[in-house]
């Protein structure tokens, strides 16, 4: 009796197991519900995120940094941006042009645009990793502004974020010594770090506007506005080079983070954003650098070494706990 109880047990758990796997499956996805449409929506952003640190370093290894983000930002903006003006859809009014613009800023023009520009120093695992951390940030964005009250466990788990970075950069610490490696880092620190101001403000001027309207004029003022500054500023590294110089690596890495990386990724994030938990969406930030470190070992012959896999396993387990700490 007791067997067939446990049988049944067992049986019942493997029958959920398989339909949550099942929603996976992209063949009955048009079958499914919200819920599991959703669920195949954080899993196609835990993945194809993860290869856009790829895409990106093989794009900025054959052109300038700042000149791959503009272009790629414009090009995704002005899809988004034509499809809802074929739509008729209205253009934000007042007050909510400011929030976009300001997002725009932050999100795209100083976050993205200083990662691509801080990929073409540092190897690709090591950008994903630290990329990784901007809940880190929060934690210190709420310090100092003192709006919120700081969880022990928020403490505890930005303590493990930045043991988990100096473990990571133990090994690298003559690379320091390299002018190339320590501005790729600090670059890329400050992508981090505007991205999770650029969080907050989101959080505290939510818009009523369309999100996916939003998100296009964010990307074709971001990119309008970067391109220019590559054009204008005469420096080796940021100016801009002549289209027909561009080789076909980085035309092919810019069209796969047009329609991958900005316009079918990030619709599969607003939609399972919209749908799903805070803290369930969160997941992608722990398997987005996993995904960039493997692919970055294949791609690139990058070292997975014992210190990025400990460095990086107590880094993720910092944020884990960050975000834990939030949802309580």
């Amino acid at each position: 009796m007791l067997f067939e109880e446990l049988q049944k047990i067992i049986l019942d758990k493997a029958s959920v197991s398989l339909r949550k796997v099942a929603a996976l499956n992209p063949l009955t996805l048009r079958q499914k519900g919200d819920y599991s449409k959703a669920i195949f929506a954080l899993g196609w952003v835990c993945i194809l995120w993860g290869t856009t640190w790829i895409a990106t370093k093989i794009g900025v290894n054959h052109m300038p940094p700042l000149q791959l983000a503009g272009l790629r930002q414009l090009l995704a903006g002005l899809i988004f941006v034509s499809f809802f003006v074929i739509k008729k859809v209205a253009f934000p009014r007042g007050r909510e042009w400011r929030s976009v613009i300001m997002l725009s800023i932050l999100s795209f023009m100083l976050s993205n645009s200083l990662m691509v520009w801080g990929l073409s120093f540092i190897p690709a695992g090591i950008a994903s990793i630290i990329g990784a951390t901007f809940p880190l940030w929060l934690v210190v964005i709420n310090i100092l502004t003192g709006t919120q009250k700081i969880p022990r466990l928020a403490i505890v788990g930005f303590a493990l974020g930045f043991t988990g970075i100096c473990i990571i950069f133990y090994e690298h610490f003559d690379a320091f010594l390299k002018p190339g490696f320590r501005a790729g880092i600090m670059l890329s620190l400050a992508a981090s770090w505007a991205w999770a101001v650029g969080t907050v403000i989101t959080k505290k001027s939510a818009m009523a506007f369309n999100p996916y309207f939003s998100m296009g004029l964010q990307m074709l003022f971001s990119g309008m506005v970067t391109l220019l500054i590559t054009y204008c500023v005469q420096v080796p590294g940021i100016q801009a080079v002549s289209l027909l110089t561009i080789p076909w690596q980085s035309w092919l890495a810019i069209v796969y983070l047009v329609l991958f990386g900005s316009i079918i990724t990030f619709v599969a994030y607003l939609y399972a954003l919209q749908r799903l938990p805070t803290t369930q969406m969160s997941v992608y930030g722990y398997i987005n650098p996993i995904v960039a470190v493997i692919l970055a070992a294949v791609v690139f012959s990058e070292p997975v070494t014992m210190f990025i896999i400990t460095g990086g396993a107590v880094t993720l387990l910092g944020v884990y706990l960050i975000n834990r700490a939030h949802k309580k």
